[in-house]
């Protein structure tokens, strides 16, 4: 999977340095694609509702999508 690669995301007007993995990179892209919306605002919406840092938060994202999108419709 390689290195944690950091970048820089404005939240609220703010830089934040990210520091994901480029599988989690790209995941996240998809997802903000899938939804019509910049990367940013999808981090900025995982940053709202986070119990934990927001790397971690942005992983626990991906996954839980990725395995909404699995299962199928409900």
């Amino acid at each position: 999977m390689g290195r944690p690669v950091k970048r820089s995301v404005k939240i609220a007007g703010h830089p934040t340095s990210i520091s994901l993995e480029e599988p989690f990179w790209a995941a996240l892209r998809e997802v903000a694609e899938a939804r019509g919306c910049s990367v940013a605002s999808l981090v900025e919406e995982i940053d709202r509702g986070r119990q934990s840092g927001l790397s971690t938060a942005i992983r626990l994202f991906i996954l839980e999508e990725f395995k909404r999108r699995a299962a199928g419709p409900s």
